[in-house]
This record gives C-alpha cells, sequence and structure tokens, in this order.
C-alpha cells in the first residue's frame, strides 16, 4: 500500500532507534567458538598428543622420540609434583623438554599441571615459563567438594578461586582447561558450567574427557558438550566399561573403542559444533604400571608401545570415519 513520505520517516526513525538494543542482545547471546593460540590442528589434521604420564620411564629426549616414532603430533607434557618436569624446576627443565620434543619433530598443544589457585607457590613460574616458550594451554588440578557445605556453596567458593585464576591467565595471554572427572568437581559437568557461564573464555575452560562424561551421565553428555563448547580448548580420549565384580558393579579400563564410550556420536557431535580442539591420548587400562606413571613395569616395554600403537591406530580410524581427519 502507498506510504506517505511523513509515515515512512516516522517508521524508519522507530527501526533505528531499536537496533542498538538488538545488536548489544545479539552480542551476548552470539560468542564465538574459542580457538586456541597454538593451531590444534597439524597438517590438516586434528592434533593427536600422548600424555607423557605413560612415559614417566624415559628421559626428555627418548620420551620425545618414542613418541615420534609411534606416531604421534605432539607431548601432553605433565608440570607438577610427580611428573616430568617438577613446579620448582620449571624455569629450567621445561626449556629442556621443549627443545627435546620439538627436535623430534612434535609440538606441544598443552601441558597438564596442578595449579588450583593463582597464589599458589609456583602457579606464576609455570604460567610465564610456559608462556614465553609459546605454549599457550595448560591443564589444571582438579577440585574436591567440601562435604561440610551444600553444592551450592562449593561452587561458589570454586568459582572465586577460578576466577582468580582466569585473570593471572590473562595477564599472561595463557588458557587454563579444567578436566571434568568422576567422582570430584565437575563430575556431573553443569557444576563446571555454573563457574565457566560468566567468564571469559579466551583465558578458562574446559579439557572435556568423554570417558568421564559417559561414567556420570551415559545419555545426558551431549547437553553439557553443547553448554561447554565455547570453553572447550582441548580434549581427552579413553574408554571404560562397567563389570560386576564380589556383586557390585564397579568401571573397568579398557583399550580404546572396547568399551562404552559412544565415540561415532561424540565425535559426530564434535564436528557438528565445530571443535577441533587438540587431543590428549590417555591410557587408565592395565599396562603395567605405565597406566599411573610407574617408571618400572611388571609387563614388557614392548608390550606397553604395542598397546600405545595400537590404541592410537584406533583413533584414528575413529576420526578418520567422522571426518575429523
Amino acid at each position: 500500500m502507498p506510504v506517505s513520505r511523513k509515515n515512512f520517516i516516522k517508521s524508519t526513525a522507530i527501526t533505528l532507534a531499536g537496533m542498538p538494543l538488538g545488536l548489544s542482545a545479539l552480542a551476548n547471546v552470539a560468542k564465538p567458538s574459542l580457538a586456541p593460540a597454538n593451531s590444534p590442528v597439524v597438517d590438516g589434521k586434528v592434533s593427536i598428543s600422548l600424555f607423557s604420564k605413560h612415559l614417566q620411564w624415559l628421559n626428555y629426549k627418548d620420551m620425545a622420540a618414542l613418541a615420534a616414532e609411534i606416531g604421534y603430533d605432539g607431548i601432553d607434557i605433565t608440570v607438577r609434583a610427580d611428573g616430568h618436569v617438577k613446579p620448582e624446576r620449571v624455569k629450567d627443565d621445561l626449556p629442556k623438554a621443549v627443545e627435546a620434543i620439538k627436535q623430534a619433530g612434535l609440538n606441544i598443544y598443552t601441558i597438564t599441571t596442578d595449579i588450583r589457585d593463582a597464589d599458589e607457590k609456583y602457579t606464576a613460574d609455570v604460567l610465564q615459563t610456559a608462556a614465553q616458550l609459546g605454549i599457550k594451554n595448560y591443564r589444571m588440578g582438579w577440585y574436591s567438594y567440601d562435604a561440610r557445605l551444600d553444592t551450592m556453596a562449593n561452587i561458589a567458593i570454586i568459582k572465586k578461586r577460578i576466577t582468580a585464576l582466569a585473570a593471572l591467565n590473562k595477564q599472561y595471554k595463557t588458557h587454563g582447561d579444567y578436566e571434568n572427572h568422576t567422582g570430584r568437581f565437575a563430575g556431573p559437568l553443569w557444576d563446571l558450567w555454573e563457574v565457566l557461564k560468566d567468564l571469559d573464555p579466551e583465558w578458562i575452560g574446559c579439557q572435556f574427557d568423554i570417558r568421564h562424561a559417559t561414567v556420570d551421565g551415559a545419555e545426558a553428555w551431549p547437553v553439557t558438550l553443547d553448554l561447554l563448547k565455547h570453553h572447550i580448548a582441548s580434549i581427552t580420549v579413553k574408554d571404560f566399561l562397567w563389570e560386576k565384580v564380589n556383586n557390585k558393579w564397579v568401571i573397568k579400563d579398557v583399550p580404546l573403542g572396547q568399551g562404552m564410550v559412544d565415540f561415532k556420536k561424540y565425535f559426530a557431535q564434535l564436528k557438528k559444533l565445530g571443535l577441533q580442539r587438540p587431543i590428549s591420548q590417555h591410557f587408565e587400562y592395565d599396562l603395567g604400571g605405565a597406566q599411573s606413571g610407574a617408571a618400572t613395569f611388571t609387563i614388557p616395554k614392548a608390550d606397553v608401545i604395542k598397546a600405545f600403537k595400537t590404541d592410537l591406530a584406533t583413533l584414528k580410524v575413529m576420526l578418520k570415519e567422522s571426518g575429523l581427519i
């Protein structure tokens, strides 16, 4: 219908007046997907790193050489009290570890630490040294619920600690990942979302563990994965099943692809959400002690190495079938 010049100007003014509010609301909802500064892709592939906890029996050079020979893209090196790099020696030893890893043609996409608070004795040393070496991502230590307090009181305390750590991460231009773990804070994942939802995903977030997510919520994890998608900066892969022992159901860790984790569904969800993130491969089933970071084994080392190769091959097939590589 014909529109008068007066009515056109009036309707246009009303529309323009409403635009800033609409754009502001959109900005608050449409957060971009997190992309860590160190690229999660190597030669067109999602990167796969071997968790150095399982290589505790090797020095930096031999550890890097073995991981490269097996076919990994990188090493997720432990920087903690029981790790390859002790926090009190991080300034001296982390550069040596990084040099050995890079000389083997590998990269470091994330490191694993015990950092829980911004004011811990070695937190600043670890973050500063890692940043200087170009490492922009680290896994944090875990928190536990205080049984004397109710759930929301626990969450409030933990949020305060993580908020302070996020501020320190911003100072060092690094990202902290909290791994969801059965039996600890973030086991059910919604509690982790309560802590992270108001924090900047550029500095603090999640290392998503599908094994633990399946234990705590066999069919619920896609919901929490979607909730946390903007905060996920790395992922871990491992498998398990429930086994009845002495009339009691217990968790049994098993080689990749032999358990209950629905990796086909999981990797399809990652692809759907555009979550190409560095993968850290863990081994929690019995490897004669290597699974727990032992320096000596009860099985031949050749069997340990064979397990690494087999699970890596299985993972690569899964990723290829899902279209992630």
